[in-house]
């Protein structure tokens, strides 16, 4: 691992800054907004930042940086794209284009026919189309490969039936990329077939699910006789599985993890030695407290090193396998343990959700007058819960450490 820039890297890392301080709308700049949203917003506002945010990346060649130049990307080298991402992260940057550019662009690119690729590859860079995702299912999460919503063939198209669960940002979706079962004989991992589909097909529906913070991210999504054209489906028919797990090798470094932990444990620290946050804080009365901070400030700087470690093997031609899963686990926990000291810090005044307590102003006061920044802490108290399940639970995260890292036995 070599932690400095080389010449060039320290010009592209001054070239991605101007860029920010340059085109990223005061809004952006300011924390407030997101892309995904922003772009359909019946705000005038805030789609003209959406549209101007996205036209300055466009300009550079940046909306897609690990995209082949041949396919409108920006061919970007590992590490160049780590600067990238690690840059926008810092400063609050949002990306363009959602998971069609991160995720679903590169598996077109690698499996989907020429046909797919001149269809969806020019809406995905020009935020034309918004994609999500359609894995996961009520009984089958960590064990995705049983999954049940049926594709049985019917012409020249497929006919789908079951449903999906904690569908991300499925409302603000255009398209949809899912995993059915077109083979129910096969083993598990087979008879798994990956399908495109447009969001308005008849049959297709969501439902919100609110979680516990009263934050509405996540979806039921349900399929009753929706008719795919089989020629939607990318990849092999069967082969799905194989299709959906290239899809999860992009984005391995989860350096926007690392950066987004530096920033709360800094802000945290910044804080508390205000006034407010003087006034606000146990720290004067407690040692184990700050002693926690000082923790949650090394560790944070452990993640940046997991993920540091991951893109100089990628940069050197290696795969990482369970250095991936070492980084997704320490942060998920990093992530639940920064917001648990964060409500400890401020103990009583934790109490307080901040701009979404309707309560506060039962007295008048000030917006904000006694949540600690804005509530930060206690609001991702409640929405950390689910960050040891999501995209892997930490148990299944151990056991691929275990196995690939340690070479530990199955069962």
């Amino acid at each position: 691992m070599d932690w400095n820039d080389t010449p060039e890297q320290a010009t592209f890392r001054s070239e991605v800054r101007n860029l920010i301080e340059s085109g990223l709308p005061k809004a952006y700049a300011e924390g407030k907004g997101e892309w995904v949203q922003d772009r359909k917003s019946e705000d005038e506002t805030k789609r003209n930042a959406a549209e101007e945010w996205q036209t300055a990346l466009a300009d550079k060649g940046w909306i897609a940086p690990h995209w082949p130049k041949e396919f409108g990307g920006a061919g970007l080298s590992p590490l160049e794209q780590f600067i990238f991402k690690q840059e926008m992260t810092e400063a609050g940057a949002p990306a363009v284009g959602g998971q069609g550019v991160s995720q679903l662009g590169p598996t077109i690119i690698v499996h989907g026919t020429d046909e797919q690729k001149a269809e969806h590859l020019p809406k995905i860079l020009s935020g034309e189309v918004n994609w999500q995702q359609g894995y996961s299912e009520p009984g089958s999460g960590s064990d995705l490969a049983s999954l049940q919503t049926r594709a049985v063939r019917d012409g020249d198209d497929y006919v789908i039936n079951g449903q999906k669960i904690w569908t991300s940002g499925a409302q603000y979706a255009d398209w949809l990329y899912a995993l059915t079962r077109t083979d129910p004989e096969a083993p598990k991992h087979r008879g798994i077939s990956f399908m495109l589909m447009p969001m308005g097909l008849p049959g297709l529906s969501i439902r919100p699910l609110i979680d516990m913070g009263g934050h509405y991210h996540f979806n039921e999504t349900f399929f009753e006789d929706v008719r795919v054209p089989a020629s939607n489906v990318v990849g092999e028919v069967n082969r799905g599985w194989y299709v959906g797990a290239t899809l999860l090798d992009f984005e391995r470094s989860n350096i926007t993890g690392a950066i987004t932990s530096r920033k709360t444990i800094r802000k945290l620290i910044d804080y508390v030695h205000s006034d407010d946050g003087k006034s606000r804080s146990r720290l004067e009365n407690s040692t184990s407290l700050r002693h926690q901070i000082a923790d949650r400030y090394v560790e944070s700087e452990v993640q940046f090193q997991f993920s540091f470690r991951i893109i100089s093997m990628q940069s050197a031609g290696q795969i990482p396998n369970y250095e991936a899963s070492t980084s997704k686990l320490f942060n998920s926990e990093l992530s639940q343990k920064l917001a648990r000291t964060g409500t400890q810090v401020f103990g009583q005044y934790a109490q307080f959700w901040g701009h979404d307590d309707d309560d506060r102003n039962q007295y008048n006061d000030p917006p904000n007058a006694y949540a600690p920044l804005d509530g930060l802490f206690t609001q991702s108290y409640v929405r950390s819960v689910p960050a040891t399940i999501a995209a892997g639970t930490s148990e299944i995260q151990r056991n691929i450490i275990a196995t690939r890292g340690l070479g530990l036995p199955r069962g």
